[in-house]
């Protein structure tokens, strides 16, 4: 439907009031090690990754000038996690004693849906307190999860916590550092457009699909000024999208699929 590549991690050129041009995105600016799927996918079109730069540190700084760094940690889960405790100016040794391991084990054994069966029913303020932290390495250990997805402890599940420290942090030997953009957002995109292309596909920007209508061997995809015949079709749309698209298509899918 838009004129630029890339669905929400895009970026489209557009203009400043004195008509400058700049690269805008809405806001998608950490490639993190662990996004494997995602550099792959970048990697079709730029091998050496050569659009990303590397960032040495991804420090947490509280109002007080504390300051947690994940420079230098060990790769190997839990390890990482314990000598970043245990680095940490609002985390003493002492400290360690107190934590409720047994609350803990959670963290460490994240599965889907497993975590959520036992932990859903929580919210993440809760959960933390039970771990018995220091308030101020909760803060910054544990807190930066749940408001960098705009939800105050109070209110983000207890299971969405785990899942996410889990996969940013234990589930991974690549921690949180990450990959920031070299290039404007429509720059990281585009060239894969051209990947696309060269490979003799052919790329349709501006183009909202109306219906999908399967038929014969394959569908037919209706689009404002016609349609395509396609052998197959992938359903990438956000999830308003993905309704409309389906309620516009009634005889796509099963009914319990629909």
């Amino acid at each position: 439907r838009e004129g630029h590549l890339g669905g929400r991690a895009g970026g489209w050129d557009a203009a400043l009031p004195d008509g400058t041009r700049v690269g805008m995105g809405r806001g998608f600016h950490a490639y993190f090690r662990q996004y494997y799927n995602l550099r792959t996918l970048l990697r079709r079109a730029d091998p050496g990754l050569e659009r990303l730069t590397a960032l040495p540190d991804y420090p947490l700084i509280d109002a007080d000038g504390r300051t947690d760094t994940f420079r230098g940690l060990p790769r190997t889960p839990p390890w990482n996690a314990l000598f970043f405790a245990l680095r940490s100016p609002t985390f003493r040794p002492r400290d360690l004693l107190r934590l409720n391991g047994r609350a803990a084990l959670p963290l460490i054994g994240v599965s889907v849906p497993g975590t959520y069966e036992r932990l859903d029913h929580l919210d993440a303020e809760t959960f933390l307190a039970r771990l018995r932290f220091p308030t101020a390495a909760r803060h910054l250990a544990f807190e930066v999860f749940s408001r960098s997805f705009f939800a105050p402890p109070g209110r983000l599940s207890a299971a969405e916590l785990a899942v996410m420290f889990h996969l940013y942090f234990l589930g991974s030997a690549e921690g949180l550092l990450f990959d920031v953009p070299s290039v404007p957002p429509p720059r990281l995109w585009a060239p894969l457009g051209d990947h696309l292309t060269s490979l003799g596909g052919r790329v349709h920007p501006g183009t909202p699909v109306t219906a999908v209508r399967p038929g014969g061997s394959g569908f037919a995809v209706d689009v404002a000024d016609g349609t395509v015949d396609a052998d197959a079709v992938v359903l990438a749309l956000d999830l308003p999208g993905l309704r409309d698209l389906v309620a516009a298509s009634p005889e796509l899918g099963t009914p319990g699929w629909r």
